[in-house]
Parts: structure tokens; sequence; C-alpha cells
């Protein structure tokens, strides 16, 4: 069976077709799927920053880590499948869409780059902290690149170049 058939079987599937056919129910999903990334893009960015440099006489970052990165996963899983959802009403489509091809892309860098700065220890002292810095700006770079492109996979534009 071929990428495209199953994609086709994904569109037909009776819950994604009723989505999709939802007047409710599909907004309803989109929403949910801004509010996921807005809890993950407004935690992660304050400890990113953080992480940079910014405001460092602020206190020790694994507080302030502490309190913002449940929110980020929460968000994340929340975008997550919601995104899904919305992926599954259209996948043909959203498959050949190189602009989704990029949000994709950035999305695996920007959960590597995070699961790189796991293993920086933060308490290390000056040593780590241009790692670190260099780390918590890529991470602020790369999700606000996800939602740029993710926004603008509606507006079908031609690729680059």
């Amino acid at each position: 069976m071929s990428i495209e058939a199953v994609l086709a079987a994904l569109e037909q599937a009776p819950a994604i077709a009723a989505l999709r056919n939802s007047t409710y129910v599909y907004p309803l999903v989109n929403v949910l799927h801004v509010i996921g990334i807005a809890l993950l893009f407004g935690a992660i960015v304050p400890l990113d920053l953080r992480l940079a440099g910014w405001r460092r006489g602020a206190g020790p970052v694994d507080p302030l880590a502490r309190l913002l990165l449940p929110v980020a996963i929460f968000g994340l899983a929340l975008a997550i499948a919601t995104g899904l959802l919305l992926f599954a009403t259209d996948a043909r489509a959203y498959a050949e869409s190189w602009l989704f091809r990029a949000k994709l892309v950035l999305i695996v860098a920007a959960l590597l780059n995070a699961l790189a700065l796991r293993r920086i220890d933060w308490r290390s002292g000056d040593a780590a902290r241009p790692r670190i810095a260099r780390a918590g700006v890529a991470s602020v770079l790369l999700w606000l690149g996800v939602i740029v492109v993710g926004r603008l996979i509606g507006y079908d534009l031609p690729p680059l170049g």
C-alpha cells in the first residue's frame, strides 16, 4: 500500500470525515491547537531567555524550569494531538506541502535542541553557560519558526528560490 493510499484512507476514516465536516468540532480542534502552541511558546520563551542570560540576577533557573516546563510539555502534547487531527482532515495536501514538511523539520530540530539542553547541567557554572545560552536562543528561534511556517501553510505559497 502506497503512502498516498494510506493518507487517502486516513482522510476517509469516519471520525476524520466527521471532524472535517463538522461546523463546531473542527474549529474547536483548531482553537485547541492554537492554545497548545500558546502554552508551549508562552512557557518556553521566558525560560529560554533566562537560559540565554536575560535577567541572570533574578535567581536560579531551576525554580523557573520546574514551573514552566510542565506547562510547555502540556502545550506541546496538546498541539501535537490536535495537529495530528487537523493533518488527518487533508493529509494528502499537507503531505505535499513544502511548508508543512518545513514545519515538521523545525519541530524535530526544536525537540532535539530541547533534549540536548536537558543533558547540560544548568548548575555547572560558567563553563556550560555559552552552550546553554546558544541552546536557549536556538529554542526561541526554532519554535518561532514553527509558528511562522505553520501559519504560512494556509497560504499555499510556492517554494523559495
